[in-house]
């Protein structure tokens, strides 16, 4: 199955409410004939453009190429969160890496989250971006644990970017009954992800990268030079980028082993007025504690954006809107009857532990990918270190690639019946509280 074409139509944005609220960038043409650049990149996400951006201003000749449109996938569709930290708790980093490592992978992360920032300013990205992000425990127990952890980053890393909230200032900013407390993490941002998407390609556009939509890489040649052969043409490269994440295809055997596509469905409301304020009573995104994480926050026009709903198998299901109301309305009760407006789905990918795969596939191949999640901040950051490493500046990029990352059991043939037992399992375990 090409994920590529499964649940949607070729280079066309899925309808969302991002898409319909989406600035407007001309678009760019396919790619026909032959051509050489320093570098390829596959894959207009995140990581793509960002590498295309920081390779462009570094004076390198790029050629990206995307299937569809730049910002298609995971990155014009998700929550909008740009998260502190790695997807990895730093505690279990700690156990994992040592301190050493551990303390490096928490600095890239402050790094990842200071460069959206920075893109955004610099190039003047019109995308909606404000501070604060609140962690949400379900029962008291999540809420010590989420203090702890508080407590953790601010005497092990000097983070002092976490408001602690007990139940009743949980209730406060989120009047759901569900919730017991947590932190709002200050440091933390939230954002429009495809008009995000759209400016860093504009961006990469006007630095010289020659960015191509509607070309889709049916093949690789490694060698001292690499080939990347299209429908209409080739592309020949001293270097090459894969920035595929849950699109990658067959395109790498490694890469595929580690990294497994998962679907994941938003929905958003209708605006809601005074009402918003049942909702969150602060401009904030929030997720919760939940194995299959539920995410919200609401939108410029005062709709609730909500994440959530599981799906098991790669296409989408017939009724996204009734999929990701029945989690929204656990949680807010009152909404039950309030109208959807849009719904849709997305491909992202996860790794085993939760933590991106970066590996050097080739002395000239470079990949990142696998974000689980957290990729608003952790694909652009990968996106300018795999420019770094192309330019012989790779400290980033090998501490990165340095977390062991397990293939899944059965490899990519068996991965995903395996994957379905597990999430059924950890989704048996939230409904049932344990």
């Amino acid at each position: 199955m090409n994920l590529l074409y499964s649940n949607d139509r070729k280079a066309e944005y899925p309808e969302s409410w991002y898409t319909a609220t989406a600035n407007t960038i001309a678009p760019f043409a396919a790619f026909e004939g032959e051509t050489r650049a320093d570098v390829c990149i596959v894959g207009g996400g995140y990581t793509g453009l960002s590498a295309a951006l920081h390779l462009a201003e570094a004076g390198l000749d790029v050629v990206l190429l995307e299937a569809h449109r730049v910002g298609f996938g995971a990155s014009g569709r998700n929550g909008g969160q740009l998260g502190s930290a790695q997807r990895m708790d730093q505690e279990s980093l700690e156990r994992l890496v040592g301190q050493d490592d551990a303390t490096k992978l928490w600095d890239l992360a402050e790094d990842a989250k200071d460069l959206v920032k920075s893109l955004i300013a610099k190039h003047q990205i019109d995308c909606d971006l404000k501070p604060g992000v609140a962690d949400l425990g379900l029962s008291i127990s999540d809420q010590k644990e989420l203090h702890a952890h508080a407590e953790h980053l601010s005497n092990t890393y000097g983070y002092d970017q976490l408001e602690l909230l007990d139940e009743a200032a949980g209730h406060a900013l989120c009047p759901s009954p569900t919730y017991r407390g947590g932190y709002l993490d200050k440091g933390a941002a939230h954002l429009h992800p495809l008009n995000y998407a759209l400016g860093l390609a504009q961006a990469a556009h006007n630095a010289g990268a020659r960015i191509h939509e509607r070309t889709e890489v049916l093949g690789i040649e490694e060698g001292d030079s690499v080939v990347m052969r299209t429908e209409n043409g080739t592309v020949r490269a001293q270097h090459l980028i894969l920035a595929c994440n849950g699109y990658l295809g067959a395109l790498n055997r490694q890469v595929a082993s580690r990294v497994m596509p998962i679907n994941n469905f938003i929905a958003a409301t209708e605006p809601l007025g005074d009402d918003a304020a049942r909702v969150l009573t602060q401009d904030v995104a929030v997720a919760d504690t939940k194995f299959v994480v539920n995410y919200f926050r609401l939108s410029a026009d005062r709709r609730l954006l909500f994440g959530g709903g599981e799906s098991y198998g790669y296409r989408f299901p017939s009724d996204i809107a009734a999929k990701v109301r029945k989690p929204m309305v656990e949680i807010f009760p009152h909404l039950k009857d309030v109208k959807i407006d849009y719904a849709w789905g997305g491909t992202l990918a996860i790794t085993m532990r939760r933590m991106p795969y970066l590996a050097r596939l080739a002395p000239n191949i470079l990949s990142a990918s696998g974000y689980s999640g957290h990729g608003v901040g952790t694909a652009t950051h990968a996106g300018q270190l795999m420019a770094l490493a192309v330019q012989g500046q790779a400290e980033g990029f090998d501490t990165m690639s340095r977390v062991p990352a397990l293939p899944f059991p059965g490899g990519p043939a068996l991965r995903s019946p395996l994957l379905v037992l597990a999430m059924t399992w950890f989704a048996m375990r939230d409904r049932l509280g344990i």
